[in-house]
């Protein structure tokens, strides 16, 4: 009598696991293709595949990463509209690239077209050197750069980006002219980075500490030095009024219905909650937030003001 009743509250334990993991996928009978619009191995794509395996792992939901890179992200934020709008699909989105690169002439999106659903981190600016570089410190690269004004050159993602937009805040805040050279996505400039084919990178924390062997990082935009790279200064002690970086989300078609767009925003929180990758990313660089489709109209207007005025100081509107 005992072991059946045992035998029945193991299944009544079960029946619950089972029933709570179904009522956490959005999509239980379907793969969820999670577009990236930059090339694999940068943030984007280091997070979304680790949010894929504890989807599979942790809820059973199917989620497919692809990578399709072009434009600086500009080229898939295009056609956001165009997909599914079922659940199926769902698009990695960056601030301030989506503010910024609409400034640009030819691209063919609007900041308002941007449908996006939940903001899951932040990766803080990092300025790299080749472990190779003749430039030890952040005072010997500015000093260089003072030296030969507009020939030093960093690599960054994407033009309108937040790489960008920090290459030019140095050039503001240090009184320096780096010339700002743009690549596909993070994983696009390592191999430049170490070989010294540019100067240096204005890249994100993440990087820095992934590739610190072959990398030296001269100054990161936190608010206090990283235990990673105990080492490294960050733009606030070297005179900076410097604390920044470039968001990362999720999107979804403006035609999704309400009630998916608030069950896949709250999917992705339960994944970004996940203690054992919570802990792995924040001690590889990522800042985790939590920002929710509530959330989002009141996360765009903080942000767009700031992004614009990145632009204006870089001269890039009036």
């Amino acid at each position: 009598m005992a072991f059946s009743r045992m035998m029945q509250s193991l299944f009544v334990l079960f029946t619950h696991i089972f029933m709570c993991t179904l009522a956490a996928q959005p999509l239980p009978d379907k793969t969820i293709q999670y577009i990236i619009p930059f090339p694999a191995a940068g943030e984007s794509d280091i997070v979304a595949r680790l949010q894929s395996d504890i989807s599979l792992k942790k809820y059973n939901q199917q989620m497919l990463v692809i990578n399709r890179a072009g434009a600086g992200g500009a080229l898939v934020w295009s056609q956001l509209n165009t997909y599914p709008a079922d659940g199926t699909s769902v698009v990695g989105v960056n601030i301030p690239h989506i503010i910024l690169q609409p400034l640009q002439e030819g691209i063919q999106f609007k900041t308002t077209d941007i449908n996006a659903i939940y903001y899951y981190h932040f990766t803080p600016d990092a300025l790299m050197v080749s472990a190779d570089s003749p430039y030890k410190t952040y005072q010997d690269f500015i000093n260089a750069a003072k030296k030969d004004p507009g020939k030093m050159t960093l690599a960054g993602s994407a033009q309108y980006s937040a790489n960008h937009m920090a290459t030019e805040r140095l050039n503001k805040l240090a009184g320096v002219k780096v010339s700002y050279v743009p690549f596909k996505g993070t994983g696009d400039l390592i191999s430049s980075l170490i070989g010294m084919h540019v100067d240096g990178a204005m890249g994100y924390l993440p990087l820095a500490i992934q590739q610190k062997a072959k990398v030296r990082t001269l100054a990161i935009a936190t608010e206090k030095r990283h235990p990673a790279l105990p080492d490294v200064p960050t733009f606030k002690e070297l005179g900076l009024n410097w604390v920044d970086g470039a968001y990362r989300g999720i999107a979804m078609p403006k035609s999704t219905p309400m009630a998916l767009q608030q069950k896949m925003s709250d999917y992705f929180a339960s994944l970004n909650a996940d203690l054992e990758t919570k802990k792995r990313l924040e001690e590889a660089g990522f800042v985790l937030v939590d920002i929710p489709l509530a959330k989002i109209p009141a996360f765009m207007k903080e942000k767009t003001p700031l992004a614009m005025d990145d632009a204006k100081n870089a001269g890039m509107i009036k």
